[in-house]
């Protein structure tokens, strides 16, 4: 599969950072018709070094950081790990917050009965931290920045959804009215901030929500 869309936001001979386009796998899936993602259309093209770092989900859309070595990729690892990493995201949401920004602190657990569904849950789920802030207000729905802390699966969109607010266009979290306020996943990695690999240097790389 070609490049197509996928944007080359920066690069030199330790990492690869990338925009990646909504409904793109980070990582090949299970099954043989699952092979097309973003990490084998870079090794195809190009890039046949590439190394995944983190994960986006499928539908989300933003900013990755690929690593191009071992040693890069060890260290890229360690700082996603460590939580030295900075990440926020731009999302719509449902309806408008009563405030303008606050924090969700609730345990997270994948839940096999609804897979992939996680579930918030006070006994068996782990720790997970998202701050929030309103950037517009639209009436039945608001453009929000949400910056995770820690990186559960679904972590933002679980998030939102207990406070009543699902992310728009989310199939599997939001509630009919949100789901067809907008043909996609309205959740978008807009900011990555790291520390190059090889120089120390601290790197910020953005890119702009697509809605």
């Amino acid at each position: 599969m070609p490049l197509s869309n996928i944007r080359i936001l920066y690069q030199d001979a330790a990492l690869l950072v990338v925009d990646k386009p909504t409904l793109l796998l980070s990582v090949p899936g299970r099954a043989e018709d699952n092979r097309d993602c973003l990490v084998t259309r870079l090794q195809e093209n190009g890039y046949p070094e590439a190394r995944i770092v983190h994960r986006l989900d499928w539908e989300t859309s933003g900013v990755m950081v690929l690593a191009r070595d071992a040693d890069s990729h060890r260290e890229l690892s360690r700082q996603f790990h460590d939580r030295e990493t900075e990440k926020a995201y731009t999302a719509l949401c449902w309806g408008e917050p009563d405030a303008d920004s606050g924090r969700i602190e609730l345990p997270l657990r994948y839940d096999p009965p609804t897979k992939p569904r996680h579930v918030v849950d006070h006994e068996l789920g782990r720790h997970a931290l998202t701050f929030w802030r309103v950037l517009e207000r639209h009436g039945r729905y608001s453009r929000v920045e949400l910056t995770p802390i820690t990186g559960r699966s679904h972590q933002l969109r679980v998030h939102m959804l207990s406070i009543g607010h699902p992310l728009l266009g989310d199939q599997l979290y939001a509630h009919e009215q949100a789901l067809i306020a907008h043909e996609r996943l309205c959740l978008h990695a807009c900011l990555l901030v790291l520390t190059h690999p090889q120089t120390g240097e601290r790197m910020r790389f953005e890119s702009t929500a697509p809605f």
